[in-house]
């Protein structure tokens, strides 16, 4: 064990300042910002940036020029990251209960009580479930936590006037104008096309008969041809985790894609009126011809299919995916509780052993308490505020800490395999809510109050995996660069109280603003609505009513389920990996998968070119700063963006029409940038091997 001992950036026995008031209040001023910053985002495109990138670079900025220290710089990134993990748990239920009918309105004081208890709870349980975790995910060689080594690697560049920072900062502008590019419609971010065939022929859509009903319909189908996402940031997640794990996750979409999504429309196809929808979408759109109508009705009756039946597939996946991935963690989770025990029975003794600084984390009684403060807490939630009997509100609290501690841990992996950018936390909540709602339903508990406990316990769950995945990535973090785990727990714990006080009464601004912006154009604004779909609550309202009123489609989830144990029995790397592929966009896995065939190239080239390890160091290191750099370049300018666009100002189109070959340049210029920059940096045999990025 000692040869093979971690060295952090700031060694051990280093006393230098960390938890000080003004990177305490840095953070928090950040938690509040990202947060409601990601909500916007999530509520109206269901998904939310990592702000680990953003709070490290404004944090490094204004502590340098208070002359902070990198653990000051690290303490103020971890406390302003973790807004947008509770924005996440916020945006993905709580409308929930709006759309869902459990709330007739969705800004009352009881509500606000009882969404800030939720919040609250959740956040502080992820916290106490990392303190149990921690030593055992952090340490984990087979996690490479590859948000955690650029966000590290942002804080090492800006210590001193090094070479890699030129790489880092470069790559950072780089990713931003990119990112900027494409939201002012300069090239096209994406290139669909929707291929049809029939019984016989494999054709363009213009030769297919479309109308339902029409002679030939029956057999017809067809797929959607997708471009990767012209996204710095997910090629570089891509790059960072490297052509196997990025292969694996992509698979996913090439399942979802390539095979549930052309077969389930083939058979369906008969029953289709894509006349109507046709004919909607031209009266809808002046100037839409009926062949570009036709395809868009096709290419969303795609994704609709994709959306309410391959995902359900793939979430069942996920369940089991997720219990063997904590069957296979089992000894190591079993080794990383007791030994907290044993440092307790130590203490208690008298005979407790030095620990390290870089090692100490909540001592092990504070968090059994936090974690039975926080089962009381969903106990009176349930039992007062859900007025449900004293037994469902006793079990509802003993299957929420089960399924905190099983998808915290979940969530952790996760992160330590693609980061917190691609942490499917609604699809974990997802699967959560089914295992509640099915309880509940053997309970017999019906209709409203149990519609509100499977939401309750589900949202509580949901801010416990998110904080938990974002607090282990930023302890990673904190363990390469030699923060104090027990401080960085504090602070988030401060930080998870403050945003769930104040995430409530961000999430009913956007709503009565979309209420009455609706009033204005004519539509029904709100939760829900075309502006402010909320798309991940609205699928948990359906679905927790669909079950507990006996009216969920069950196939689905269970087929999903069998896929999963197939992918087990094929002896698959990562099953759970595989069903998250098929549950996100296929432009996102490709993209990844893009960056993936980039850090393939670099690998091969190295071979090729046989360099010694001084030079595979030099080239390793190269490759992350760059990659680091478009992943935090991105997620800066769309965190920009977004707050522009809450005030209802966005990014106008320079071009109408703008021309997909000028996304393949720019993809072109960051995969040169990817592999020729790295591979010229590997330098001389002789010269001596640099610090390793990766630790």
């Amino acid at each position: 064990m000692a040869e093979t001992k971690h060295v952090p950036f700031v060694p051990a026995d280093t006393d230098m300042k960390e938890f000080t008031l003004r990177a305490l209040l840095i953070g928090l001023v950040l938690a509040v910002v990202l947060g409601a910053a990601n909500a916007y985002l999530g509520l109206k495109a269901g998904m939310t940036i990592a702000a680990t990138y953003p709070a490290a670079v404004i944090g490094m900025a204004l502590l340098k020029a208070m002359k902070g220290t990198i653990l000051e710089e690290n303490m103020a990134r971890t406390v302003g990251s973790i807004g947008e993990s509770v924005a996440a748990g916020a945006i993905f239920t709580l409308p929930a209960f709006f759309i869902a009918g459990i709330w007739p309105e969705f800004f009352t004081a009881s509500n606000y009580i009882t969404s800030t208890l939720i919040l609250i709870s959740g956040g502080v349980l992820g916290i106490m479930f990392v303190a149990l975790l921690r030593r055992v995910m952090v340490e984990d060689p087979e996690l490479p936590y590859p948000e955690s080594v650029a966000a590290a690697e942002i804080h090492k560049a800006g210590q001193g006037g090094g070479g890699g920072s030129k790489y880092l900062f470069g790559a950072m502008l780089g990713g931003g104008l990119v990112k900027a590019l494409g939201d002012f419609n300069v090239f096209l971010p994406l290139w669909e096309r929707f291929i049809s065939f029939s019984k016989t022929t494999i054709t363009g859509l213009g030769k297919m008969p479309l109308a339902s009903g029409s002679e030939g319909v029956a057999g017809t189908g067809g797929m959607v041809l997708t471009s990767f996402k012209i996204s710095p940031a997910y090629v570089g997640v891509g790059y960072i985790i490297g052509p196997k794990l990025a292969s694996l996750n992509f698979s996913g979409g090439i399942i979802a894609w390539g095979l549930l999504t052309p077969i389930i429309l083939y058979f369906i196809a008969p029953y289709l009126n894509i006349d109507a929808m046709v004919t909607s979408l031209m009266a809808g759109n002046a100037g839409m011809s009926q062949a570009a109508a036709t395809e868009k009705a096709w290419i969303d009756t795609a994704y609709a299919v994709w959306k309410f039946i391959v995902r359900p597939i793939a979430i069942g996946g996920m369940l089991v995916g997720a219990s063997y991935t904590l069957f296979r963690m089992r000894n190591s989770l079993t080794a990383g509780i007791a030994r907290s025990i044993s440092d307790v029975k130590k203490a208690a003794s008298g005979h407790a052993s030095e620990i390290e600084r870089t090692e100490k984390d909540i001592p092990f009684t504070w968090t059994l308490t936090g974690i039975f403060g926080v089962a009381v807490a969903t106990f009176l939630i349930t039992f007062y505020l859900f007025n449900t009997t004293f037994l469902v509100a006793f079990v509802a609290a003993t299957v929420m800490i089960v399924l905190a501690f099983f998808f915290a841990a979940v969530s952790g992996y996760l992160v330590g395999i693609m980061g917190s950018s691609n942490n499917p936390i609604s699809g974990l909540t997802l699967t959560a809510l089914v295992v509640t709602a099915l309880i509940m339903v053997v309970l017999g508990v019906e209709e409203t109050h149990g519609v509100a406990a499977v939401l309750g316990v589900a949202a509580i769950v949901c801010v416990a995996a998110a904080v938990a995945g974002e607090m282990l990535q930023d302890l990673k973090a904190g363990h390469i660069l030699g923060g104090t785990p027990w401080k960085m727990e504090i602070g988030d714990i401060i930080g998870v109280v403050l945003a769930g006080f104040v995430m409530f009464g961000v999430l009913v601004f956007l709503n009565n603003g979309d209420i009455a912006n609706g009033l204005i154009k004519g539509y029904t604004g709100g939760f829900g609505s075309r502006e402010l779909s909320a798309p991940q609550a609205s699928l948990m309202a359906i679905l927790s009513r669909g079950i507990v009123e006996q009216q969920m489609a069950w196939p689905l989830i269970i087929v999903g389920m069998l896929m999963g144990v197939s992918f087990i029995l094929m002896q698959v790397k990562s099953p759970m990996l595989v069903s998250v592929g098929m549950y996100l966009p296929l432009e996102t896995t490709f993209a990844i998968f893009v960056g993936g065939l980039m850090k393939g190239a670099v690998d091969m080239f190295k071979a090729k070119r046989k360099v010694n390890a001084a030079q595979d160091a030099r080239i390793e290191n190269t490759g992350v700063l760059l990659a680091s750099g478009l992943i935090a370049g991105e997620a800066l300018v769309g965190l920009i963006f977004a707050g522009f666009a809450a005030f209802g100002m966005f990014a106008p189109a320079v071009f109408e029409n703008p021309s997909f070959i000028a996304g393949l340049v720019v993809m072109g210029i960051i995969g040169w940038v990817l592999v020729r920059l790295p591979m010229n940096s590997a330098g001389s045999p002789d010269e001596p091997a640099p610090p390793s990025a990766a630790h």
